[in-house]
């Protein structure tokens, strides 16, 4: 039995040193939730769902619950007997010295963080975004660091070091994509004639709101179309007949560009350099998309891509219809990589909205594909920085900082974000929000360009069709702007017509504009946002550009104020009585779970209790002035990502019609009674249930 022990003991010292090694995070500033490690990997092959953290791999838009990927890594080739690899086939995700999983960092090594956001607690003034992953890795190790533990098959590696760097913004025209630089140094004492540096990825799209992940073993996997764009540099992913109608949206991993030995290397510019895509199926019989089993195997792909076969429509026909597959887009060939070279190159990936054309997902039209496109532009412009048009050569009216040199990932940046501050009522929605966005400077101009505001809402029952996420193409809805009077830009509407008289103070922030919504209705959810918007650069092309709805959203349910006399104002329940699925319920995975009425009329604190009429307890729910949702499934669902962004009137509280042990309850008439803790009256009221 000792023994026993003092072998758990070892086992536990030596995971708890790994577990400090291994470090993840998710990307939060853009629209995107994507997995990234301090090991070379992205995604969590839906790891999250299984351990019960709920972690996204590669979740758009954030809280739709619309996977786009399952595992991705990158991938470094110099001859056909070495080809390191960060990530690697494997069902079930990333294995410390698991077969592929090849790139370690020292013991105790963390994925570390920097924001150019001053109000960030990991604000740095050479951060590069809003939110920065960085982490080192190396292939350099056979065994894993801190443990006894070989890497499978991991035998000759090409010794680099890499440096990686991850960037995501929250501005309406970056919050799709997230970049991924790499700077690969040539650690070795060897010269390799040519490298190829490339991502692999197993993208798989599926809504786990409606059908749970890995549900059906391997038919959840299969349900893909695959492509690639050879303008873009860009593989793509959808899903074609998985969750259709429930996963409207595209994801690519592209190729953005390489800085090697002082020359920018592009296809479109560089000679001999090229990008090539590759794919393969699970279980295939084709040749063509046969699985890389082997060192040299994965070469060939690295260094041969399909779209450069002589039959590649068919293989673009053969690859958009359903299959579970993985691919690589790989760039090549960087000649003469001494000891001490670095490459420099990027990927990006990218999300997009399906644009609506009429067809169904199969067809793949372009049209279809238009709104990711001008999505994948915006990366590649990102990416470009000061090199605007992209020929690695730097001119004077180009070098905005003028240092002389190309600076990559500069975005013209809208005016702040307003601070906002949102008051539900009866039947009325109340946008508070500061005047922070009008000294804003944009940071290529270096001008205060503020112009004016935006106020959005979302339409009723957005939550109940199609996705459970708020589409911000098609359901987002401008309802009133307001821009500087008399300067010949925009409206010319001026801005007094919401400045308070009397500015506004709730904890500690000054509001100075206010903005009412009338006559929506209680209970129902609705997404509110204030945006600003800057005058543009016309003399630049450069169209006016708005903070991202997304970065302030609200979701906001009316009803009843905080009850002060419940003597005069009984609590009551509503819908009464209540019929199987109420209207405002929507499509759930978890219809049973995500039911939903609510008690109203309550006071600031209370606790309500629901009875059988035989007076048996069914469920006991405590009520306070912070109450935010986030104990029923419902919110999970079709509220806010962050629940402390759903907004309540106060006086109403949502319940599950389940008991306190989680089981359904019966039709049939049921009792209540909502105890004031405040005075210590209980109050009494009653509903029926119709199923």
């Amino acid at each position: 039995m000792k023994k026993v022990i003092v072998s758990l003991f070892i086992l536990g010292l030596s995971l708890s040193g790994w577990s400090q090694s291994f470090d993840e995070k998710v990307t939060t500033s853009s629209r995107v939730r994507l997995n990234v490690t301090n090991v070379g990997t992205f995604g969590n092959a839906f790891r999250g769902y299984r351990d019960g953290s709920g972690t996204p791999s590669c979740e758009y838009p954030a809280g739709s619950g619309i996977e786009h990927l399952f595992e991705s890594g990158i991938w470094v080739a110099a001859n056909p007997d070495q080809v390191s690899t960060a990530a690697y086939d494997a069902p079930n995700g990333y294995a410390t010295g698991g077969r592929g999983f090849e790139m370690t960092v020292p013991v105790g090594s963390v994925l570390n963080e920097k924001s150019t956001l001053f109000d960030s607690p990991n604000y740095a003034t050479n951060a590069i975004s809003q939110q920065d992953f960085i982490a080192d890795f190396t292939d350099s190790n056979v065994v894993v660091p801190g443990t006894n533990t070989p890497i499978t098959d991991h035998n000759d590696p090409l010794n680099i070091g890499i440096h990686m760097e991850a960037y995501n913004w929250n501005y309406a025209f970056s919050d799709f994509f997230v970049i991924v630089s790499f700077d690969i140094v040539n650690y070795s004492n060897r010269a390799y004639d040519s490298m190829y540096v490339g991502l692999w990825s197993n993208t798989v799209v599926r809504n786990v709101n409606v059908t749970p992940a890995g549900s059906g073993g391997s038919a959840f996997y299969s349900q893909g179309g695959n492509g690639y764009s050879d303008s873009l540099n860009m593989a793509y992913c959808w899903d074609v007949a998985g969750d259709v109608g429930f996963t409207e949206s595209y994801i690519g991993q592209k190729f953005l560009g390489a800085d090697y030995k002082g020359a920018f290397y592009n296809p479109q510019n560089t000679p001999g350099f090229n990008v090539h895509y590759n794919t393969w199926q699970f279980n295939s019989g084709s040749a063509t998309l046969a699985f890389p089993t082997s060192e040299n195997a994965r070469y060939q792909k690295m260094t041969r891509g399909l779209n450069f076969e002589q039959n590649w429509d068919q293989i673009q026909n053969d690859i958009s219809q359903p299959g579970n597959r993985s691919d690589l887009v790989s760039a090549g060939p960087f000649y003469n990589y001494q000891p001490g070279d670095t490459i420099s190159l990027a990927f990006a990936f990218i999300m997009g909205e399906k644009k609506e054309d009429g067809n169904p997902n199969s067809a793949n039209t372009l049209a279809q594909r238009e709104i990711f496109y001008r999505n994948a532009d915006w990366a590649q412009t990102a990416y470009l920085g000061e090199d605007a048009n992209g020929d690695g050569i730097l001119t004077p009216d180009e070098d905005l900082d003028g240092d002389n040199k190309i600076d990559r990932y500069i975005l013209p940046t809208p005016p702040d974000i307003p601070k906002t501050k949102v008051i539900a009522e009866g039947d009325s929605i109340q946008l508070y929000w500061s005047d922070n966005s009008e000294s804003s400077v944009d940071p290529i101009s270096l001008e205060e360009d503020f112009e004016g505001y935006r106020v959005y809402l979302s339409k009723l029952g957005f939550d109940v069709v199609g996705t459970s996420d708020l589409d911000f193409e098609n359901e987002l809805f401008k309802i009133a702007e307001y821009d500087l009077d008399d300067n010949g830009i925009a409206y010319d509407i001026g801005l007094n017509s919401v400045r308070l008289e009397e500015p506004y103070t709730s904890e500690g922030e000054t509001y100075y504009y206010k903005y009412t919504i009338n006559d929506v209705q209680p209970g129902w959810q609705y997404a509110v946002a204030v945006t600003s918007f800057d005058r543009g650069e016309p003399e630049n092309n450069l169209e006016s550009l708005e903070s991202s709805p997304a970065s302030n959203l609200k979701r906001v349910f009316t009803g009843t104020p905080i009850n002060d006399d419940p003597d005069s104002e009984e609590p009551f329940a509503y819908p009464n009585p209540y019929y199987s699925g109420a209207a405002w319920e929507g499509a759930s995975n978890f219809q049973e779970e995500s039911r939903k009425m609510y008690f109203a009329n309550l006071p600031a604190e209370c606790v309500i209790r629901v009875f059988t009429p035989a007076g048996d307890l069914i469920d006991e729910i405590r009520h306070d002035q912070d109450y935010n949702g986030s104990d029923i499934r419902w919110f999970q669902t079709f509220g806010a990502e962050n629940p402390d962004e759903n907004v309540f009137s106060g006086g109403i509280h949502a319940w599950d019609l389940l008991s306190q042990n989680n089981q359904i309850i019966s039709r049939g008439l049921y009792l209540f009674t909502v105890e004031d803790l405040g005075t210590g009256k209980i109050h009494k009221g009653k509903f029926m249930v119709i199923k």
